[in-house]
């Protein structure tokens, strides 16, 4: 009657409420809606993937990662050499930059299981420091501190030609934040997301119960690194342009805050950080571009302080914990 009543409850979590599909559609409608503002549309699509892919360690298993930029930024190069190398295809060098940012997670994986959440904080950031220090050395490959230029890409799907207003940009980016959120709301929908919110609220009793938690952990940590990849991937497709800033610390300390604004362990938490971020970003660098990271840093102490439920009430009833 449990294992039912557990199933269940999967299944009820995992349907689609009826505001879902508008808010897609709406999303999808944003760059006709507001076509001026169609590159900021594109950039928002790409760090909520980034934060959705946090959130899956952070939020649903309880890992904290400070070096989650290392997917990130793995992902973008490999987009880019490979757009400038080989072919300028955007969803094969993105189907080739989300394997390689996986591979990478999964041996990553291999070292944060050990030890103290301590010690997966120094190892999460020395990763995305080598990482860093490995593309500034090799700079005749990857342009070093000039970052990796002259990168172009080609029409998507073969029909639909980059522009400079970001609009094709922006529903490309939209359209792979879709696709990857349809596939994590699954994952922690399913009885495998299950297991990991077992581990995270108490890992010694689901190993008493038989839940193999190295397993879940290094599965959904390769996962996760899967989707950063992705973000950095079509970062760099839809700027032409690559640098060293994306392994830097700055890039994962700003996805944790985006996550503290719009909550973890909801999958919309990192969708809603992703847009309040970089509008307050946008809107406060444009008033004040030498104090804008102290209004932030002011609101983010509000929020803590006050509480996410009633400084963002507009977004509760969209119902935390249930997408």
């Amino acid at each position: 009657m449990k294992t039912t009543a557990n199933n269940l409850a999967v299944l009820t979590g995992s349907r689609w409420r009826p505001w879902e599909p508008v808010l897609w559609l709406l999303a999808l409608a944003a760059p006709l809606l507001f076509p001026s503002h169609a590159l900021i549309v594109n950039e928002v699509a790409i760090v909520a993937l980034f934060a959705i892919s946090l959130d899956l360690v952070l939020g649903y298993t309880g890992i904290v990662s400070l070096g989650h930029a290392a997917f990130f930024g793995m992902g973008a190069y490999a987009a880019g050499l490979f757009a400038k190398l080989v072919m300028p295809d955007p969803l094969v060098g993105l189907v080739v930059a989300v394997v390689l940012s996986t591979a990478l997670g999964a041996i990553c994986s291999l070292t944060i299981m050990r030890g103290t959440d301590l010690t997966r904080l120094m190892v999460t950031l020395g990763v995305a420091l080598i990482l860093g220090e490995i593309a500034n050395k090799y700079s005749d490959f990857t342009g070093g501190a000039d970052g990796l230029q002259g990168v172009v890409m080609g029409p998507v799907l073969g029909l639909f030609e980059f522009d400079l207003y970001g609009k094709v940009s922006a529903w490309y980016s939209l359209a792979v934040l879709l696709v990857f959120f349809i596939l994590a709301r699954r994952l922690v929908h399913s009885p495998f997301g299950a297991t990991l919110k077992v581990i995270r609220d108490n890992r010694l009793r689901a190993m008493a119960i038989g839940v193999p938690v190295l397993s879940r952990l290094v599965v959904v940590y390769t996962i996760a690194a899967g989707m950063a990849g992705a973000a950095g991937a079509l970062l760099a497709q839809t700027t032409g342009f690559v640098s060293l800033d994306v392994f830097a610390f700055d890039r994962s300390a700003d996805v944790m805050l985006m996550l503290v604004i719009g909550g973890v362990g909801w999958l919309y938490g990192g969708v809603t950080g992703a847009i309040v971020f970089k509008l307050m970003q946008d809107w406060l660098s444009s008033i004040t571009p030498q104090y804008w990271t102290f209004w932030l840093g002011l609101f983010l102490v509000v929020l803590v302080m006050v509480g996410r439920e009633r400084l963002l009430k507009p977004t509760s009833w969209l119902g935390k914990g249930k997408a």
